[in-house]
Parts: C-alpha cells; sequence; structure tokens
C-alpha cells in the first residue's frame, strides 16, 4: 500500500432489528426524583459513628434548616461550639449577641436558604466534627471534594479548605475533572499557598513565595503475617496470603493491627531483601532466591497498607532506597524483576489516588525507580503471571501527570525516545502523554486549531529477514 493511500477498514456497523421493538427508557417524575434526593439525604443524616455528636438530637443546641434552590429542605441537628469554631460564617451568625437576643432558650433554630447542593452542605459540616479530615476525604471523588471546598471557602470552615487542597494537589484528576478544578480555584481565589500548589500541575508558572495498647486480635493478626512472610512452601504461602489479605479486608476494626506493627513486618522484609540484593550487586548469588521471596512479601504488605489507607510512610521509603536503585543494574534481569513489581504497585496507588504524598515524594519515586522499573520491564511483561500491563501502564502515566508539568514534559519526552527504540519492551504511556501534550500546548495557543489525537504505533520487524 502507498504511504499516500487511505487505510480502509471494513463497515462493522450492525443495523438494528425493525422486528424488535426498542423499549424506551421509563422516565423518573419529578415527585419520585425529590423522593429519591429526600431519601439519600436521611440516609447520610442517620449515618453516625459511634461518638459523633453530628445530627445528636440530645445533645444539639442548633436545630439547622437547609433549603435548596429547588425547594427541597433538610434539618438537623447540631452544635453552636462546634460550628462557631470552626466557621467564621456561623462565629457570627451564632455569636453571643445573637443567643442574647433569642427569645428561647433553645434548641435554637437557624435557616440557611438557598443551597447550591444540600448533600454537600451536609458532608460538609459534618466534616467540622471529624478529627481527621483528610482520611474522611480519601472516600470521597474530585467532584465531590471540590463541592466541599466550594462550601467550606463560602462559610469560612479554614480546616475544610486546607484538607480539599491537599487532597487536590496529590489526587489523580480525570480529563473533565481538570477542568472543573482550574475554574473553581480560579473563581474562589483562595489565599494561601495551597491554591498555587495545586494548579502547579497545569501552569510553568511557579509562585515562591494512638499509639495505644495492642489488643489480643492485633497480636493474632501480627503472628499470622509473621508465619505468612517467613513461610517455605511456595504455595501454601500463595494460598495463605490470599486468605490472610480476606481476612483484613473484611475485618471492620482498623485498630486491631496497628500501623506501626505494619511497618515493623515491612522493615524487616525490606533489611532482608537490601542485605540479599546488595550481595548479588558484588555476584554474591549464594541465596539471590531470596530478592524475589521478600520482594513478593513487600508486595503483598503493600497491599494491605493501600487497603488501609496508610501506604505513604512506604511510598516515602521506598523512593529513598537510592543504594537498591544504583546497585540494580549490577544484577541480571532474571533475579531482580520482581523488585520493579513493588515499585510498578506504586505507581498504580498513585495514579487511583490510593496513596496521597506530596508531589516531592511522588518526584523522588520516579527519579530513584522509574528507569530501573524501565530495565525490568520486559521480564515483568514476560514471566509475571496475571500481571495487567494496561493498570501499570495507566496507573504510571496519571501518576506523571500530577506533577508540575515541567517535569511532566521532561519524564514525557524522555519516555517518547525509550518507547520508539524499545516497543512492547517499553510500558504505553501514550494516553498520559497525549494529556501532557494538551496541558502544554492546546491551553497555551488556545482551543483553536487542535491537531487531531496523536497515535503512536509500532512496527514489528521479522528478525528472520
Amino acid at each position: 500500500m502507498m504511504a499516500s493511500e487511505p487505510d480502509i477498514q471494513p463497515s462493522t456497523h450492525i443495523l438494528p432489528n425493525p422486528s424488535v421493538p426498542l423499549v424506551p427508557k421509563p422516565q423518573i417524575s419529578a415527585e419520585d426524583k425529590q423522593a429519591l434526593t429526600m431519601q439519600r439525604l436521611s440516609d447520610i443524616l442517620a449515618a453516625r459513628s459511634p461518638g459523633n455528636q453530628f445530627n445528636d438530637a440530645s445533645s444539639s443546641d442548633i436545630k439547622l434548616a437547609l433549603t435548596s434552590k429547588d425547594g427541597i429542605t433538610v434539618s438537623m441537628n447540631v452544635h453552636r461550639p462546634i460550628l462557631v469554631a470552626h466557621s467564621r460564617f456561623f462565629a457570627v451568625k451564632l455569636s453571643d449577641r445573637w443567643i442574647k437576643q433569642q427569645r428561647v432558650s433553645g434548641p435554637y433554630v437557624v435557616e440557611i436558604a438557598d443551597c447550591d447542593d444540600v448533600e454537600v452542605y451536609i458532608e460538609t459540616l459534618r466534616l467540622m466534627y471529624c478529627k481527621d479530615l483528610r482520611k474522611k476525604l480519601m472516600k470521597e471523588d474530585v467532584t465531590r471534594v471540590l463541592g466541599i471546598l466550594k462550601v467550606s471557602a463560602a462559610i469560612g470552615f479554614d480546616a475544610g479548605v486546607l484538607s480539599c487542597l491537599e487532597y487536590l494537589e496529590a489526587a489523580p484528576w480525570a480529563e473533565d475533572e481538570e477542568e472543573k478544578v482550574v475554574s473553581l480555584l480560579t473563581e474562589l481565589r483562595l489565599d494561601g499557598a495551597g491554591a498555587a500548589e495545586v494548579l502547579k500541575r497545569v501552569s510553568f508558572e511557579v509562585n515562591h513565595g494512638i499509639e495505644g495498647e495492642r489488643s489480643e486480635n492485633g497480636d493474632v493478626l501480627l503472628n499470622l503475617l509473621h508465619v505468612v512472610l517467613g513461610g517455605k512452601d511456595e504455595r501454601a504461602r500463595r494460598d495463605i496470603k490470599g486468605l490472610v489479605s480476606k481476612m483484613l479486608r473484611e475485618n471492620p476494626s482498623l485498630s486491631d493491627l496497628r500501623k506501626e506493627s505494619l511497618y515493623s513486618a515491612c522493615d524487616m522484609c525490606l533489611q532482608s531483601l537490601r542485605r540479599h540484593f546488595l550481595q548479588a550487586a558484588v555476584s554474591d548469588f549464594k541465596e539471590v532466591g531470596q530478592i524475589s521471596r521478600q520482594a513478593d512479601n513487600l508486595h503483598w504488605m503493600l497491599d494491605i497498607l493501600i487497603d488501609r489507607q496508610i501506604a505513604e510512610e512506604f511510598l516515602r521509603k521506598w523512593a529513598s532506597q537510592f543504594e537498591l536503585s544504583k546497585a540494580h543494574s549490577s544484577i541480571p534481569a532474571i533475579h531482580r524483576y520482581e523488585v520493579s513489581r513493588v515499585t510498578a504497585r506504586l505507581f498504580v496507588g498513585v495514579g487511583k489516588g490510593q496513596i496521597l504524598v506530596p508531589k516531592d515524594t511522588r518526584s523522588l519515586l520516579l527519579e530513584t525507580w522509574l528507569v530501573p522499573f524501565y530495565g525490568d520491564f520486559p521480564w515483568m511483561r514476560k514471566a509475571s503471571k496475571g500481571l495487567d500491563r494496561h493498570l501499570i501502564e495507566e496507573g504510571l502515566g496519571s501518576m506523571i501527570l500530577t506533577l508540575p508539568l515541567a517535569q511532566q514534559q521532561e519524564i514525557f519526552l524522555g519516555w517518547f525516545e525509550r518507547f520508539l527504540n524499545s516497543g512492547e519492551d517499553c510500558p504505553n504511556i501514550q494516553r498520559g502523554f497525549e494529556v501532557w501534550w494538551k496541558r502544554a500546548f492546546w491551553r497555551s495557543n488556545g482551543e483553536e486549531g487542535r491537531p487531531r489525537p496523536l497515535r503512536i504505533t509500532v512496527a514489528t520487524i521479522d528478525k528472520r529477514l
């Protein structure tokens, strides 16, 4: 086929069968839609964790009524000291002078009308009752956090604003979410460096400017972990790892197994990995099998930490393993590639928003381990059973896109050259490359004259020729 000939593909369109009637989707009436909304709001207000006073009628002193622009009204029980301590708006609204003007002793009735989203307003008020706002927000998506940020800014809830900005700086954004983030932060014009840190991802402009007692259940779980990590039979270890992971995932109490205990087990595996890795780097292969064994242990422990939303410290430690990274090229790939599975899991964790760390830490992880990961990728692709290549590629691309634009450019251009020279032996992060391209060029040049979507292909060369 000539280079100028169009690549014509046969049509695969399937015409609808006229004999089969199309059933229209049922329309939800306005009344039913409002009823569903009220039920959802009722469920939110009814869901209270033990010890949380939010919407507790027996202890509240304020009856707060929220009315949306479409006429939905919801009442809840709140506490004046909590609202006044966390919100400048309520500090003025519910001042001592206001209390003295009330003719009743309480509970006092306060009405707020024309709310854009009553559900988001309720979630924002609920945050005032939380001790760990960051962990609470990790359960939300970007769109919901933007709504909470808008309400927090409107009512002067500074802790809520800060927590939302920290979330947005660390979490990956979908393409449609990116425009919402930029639009809202531009609209709010928030003081401080938090908003500027978030916007660095899409702009070259830089503004300088319980521990508690270990429970009996915790001891049992910790002993199980150590037994699994030290087990001799590999097949049995794989089976029991799945069982223990399932048990931990189904365990509703995160306090049974302390964070310190989990990290103690991780440190044990990491120290063993370091010792055997550095021995192999000087051609001492006596116990080289321990490299893949301990890397597998770390991969398993990392999954547990991610499930419990406490994997940030693991990422920091792994990003700082400069000695291992330096020695990596001295070890045959067949003995070392399992180590890069740990790196890949961290890429996926950050790319999917399961691990939220500052951009300096994310950048350090890539600086330390991206090149070794590239080197091991061919072996990972061929030797790792059940490896989800596309998941890893998507995670890596999304992680790179969380960095400031200048760093995105450096990494993606380096990948571009490597991919064209290595083909299938290099992870394909083309989707992330296209997003960077759009950010770097389309945003600065305007929307006119958009180029057609870039597509990178690699030709397969028959080595027999």
